[in-house]
């Protein structure tokens, strides 16, 4: 029975590293507040639209997985093969921060999805460069990882430091104001960070549970910073996706890092 359940998922997480490349990739905790002595569960999602389907534990991939206080970093814990993939209890108070990093996944997609992938994250300069070497006709040879996050708010109302708290991830979506506390202009100014520096012209992409369909996008400038107008209460959904060459050594052409950013707007 173990040797079955071990080749069952094995084939799992192959599927959903070919599935879920082209797809979002979220932190899903139980709750966005959570109690002080609670044990939480942190669970991850592939899907469109904020929709999604679990992804269970897979050691292999886990390059980081930790919650962050002011008190400093703990591991996010967990069992091979478990959905949630992770558990970990609430012992501080105040914003919380749930950071996960994979490695490097292979992914080949024919030429006509990988053009239009590029051309749905808002990567046209990938597009231009594919054209200009004369491969829009290609398949698109790619190696990807995440980079997510997820804000908590644990016994309190929500202020106080650390809202805007990177956590060294490749690829950061990082807010510049609480987004426990947008008040009602719902105006939330964040920077997007590749490698801790500052992306410029990258889309980002925001959507709200409730009503994923209406989706709110907004360009980075020369600092990094764009600003997202969050009318709607109700847990949110921000997104990016930077792409590179592939580095050498790397058996692929191109290479690609996604990240997100889910918390809720009370």
């Amino acid at each position: 029975m173990r040797a079955e359940r071990a080749v069952l998922l094995v084939a799992a997480f192959a599927s959903l590293s070919a599935r879920g490349f082209a797809h979002d990739f979220w932190i899903e905790p139980s709750t966005f507040r959570p109690a002080l002595g609670s044990e939480l569960a942190v669970s991850l999602r592939v899907g469109q639209d904020f929709r999604g389907d679990p992804v269970p534990r897979n050691p292999s991939l886990i390059r980081t997985f930790v919650l962050v206080s002011g008190a400093g970093e703990r591991p996010v814990d967990g069992l091979p093969g478990a959905d949630p993939a992770g558990l970990v209890k609430i012992t501080d108070p105040g914003i919380l921060w749930i950071g996960y990093r994979s490695g490097r996944s292979p992914v080949t997609l024919e030429a006509e999805k990988f053009e239009k992938y590029l051309s749905d994250e808002g990567l046209d300069k990938i597009v231009e460069v594919r054209k200009s070497r004369g491969e829009s006709g290609k398949p698109g040879r790619e190696v990807f990882s995440r980079s997510v996050k997820s804000m908590l708010v644990a016994g309190g109302p929500g202020a106080g430091a650390g809202f805007d708290r990177p956590l060294g991830l490749t690829l950061e979506l990082v807010p510049e104001k609480n987004p426990a506390a947008v008040g009602p202009e719902g105006k939330l100014p964040l920077r997007l960070l590749y490698e801790s520096w500052p992306l410029e012209g990258a889309l980002i992409v925001a959507m709200n549970q409730a009503e994923p369909a209406k989706k709110l996008t907004a360009r980075t400038d020369a600092r990094g910073k764009a600003t997202l107008l969050l009318r709607e209460r109700g847990v949110w959904l921000v997104k990016a996706v930077h792409m590179i060459p592939a580095p050498a050594g790397v058996d692929a052409d191109w290479e690609s890092v996604w990240t997100s950013l889910t918390f809720e707007v009370p």
